[in-house]
Parts: C-alpha cells; structure tokens; sequence
C-alpha cells in the first residue's frame, strides 16, 4: 500500500497543548501533506462548546506548527464530505474520541481514528485553570 498524501483533520485546538502537538505530528506521519480544519468561535457555539482562544490566534497558531501544511476554518458537520473532495484528501484522521463518528466517509477516502495523548486535555486544563483562580 502506499502511503497517503493527504490528510484532513479537524479540530478546536483550543489552550494548544503538548497532546495537540502529539496528535499533530502522528497525524503527519501518516502523508505528505496536512490539513487541519478548524472549528470556527460560531460552530464551536452551535456544539455547545466555549472557546478561551479566538479562532483567528487558534489558526495561527496551527499555522505556526511545523507539522501542518494548512488551516481553514471549520463552520459546520456537513462540509467534511465536501473537504475531502476540495483538498483531495486521501485520508480522513482524527483522536480516538471520535471513533467510529465519520465512519460514513470511509466512501471518499481511508478514515483512520489516532490513540489521545494519555493525562492531557483541553476540557481538564480549564477545570484546573478555573480552580486556580477561584
């Protein structure tokens, strides 16, 4: 088999952390050339989530990681099967959080789920964080 070109992720990358840079740098390994999609502060909202990092500085930190070929921005579930077409991904890749959730795409391309970085994530350090500052 040879090895993929493309990888597509995404992901907040909300308070980046050593277990985002892990996740990142497997992710490469895997092809030539990554990806990442990043969740927009309004899709973040629709899934109930709270950003601490504004999108524009969570991209540019993306950008700024040598592991990463390319960011856009993530508005909505729906666009991954558009993505895949419109980056030619051939491999769709993402934490093992989300295992088996975009099995559906497996029809565009290879879908692969990554182990998590063990003892590291974003919603634990903002548990800590809050109770440091009470």
């Amino acid at each position: 088999m040879t090895k993929p070109r493309r990888i597509l992720t995404y992901g907040t990358f909300d308070l980046f952390h050593h277990g985002h840079v892990r996740l990142l740098q497997r992710l490469a390994a895997l092809g030539d050339q990554l990806i990442v999609g990043c969740s927009s502060d309004e899709f973040n909202a629709l899934k109930g989530k709270k950003t601490v990092v504004p999108y524009e500085f969570r991209a540019e930190v993306l950008r700024a990681c040598r592991y990463v070929d390319e960011v856009f921005p993530e508005h909505n579930w729906e666009q991954k099967r558009d993505d895949i077409v419109k980056y030619k991904a051939d491999m769709f890749a993402m934490g093992g959080d989300w295992e088996g959730h975009f099995d559906d795409l497996a029809d565009l391309c290879t879908v692969k789920y990554l182990p998590r970085t063990e003892a590291v994530s974003t919603t634990e350090l903002k548990k800590r964080a809050s109770t440091r500052i009470k």
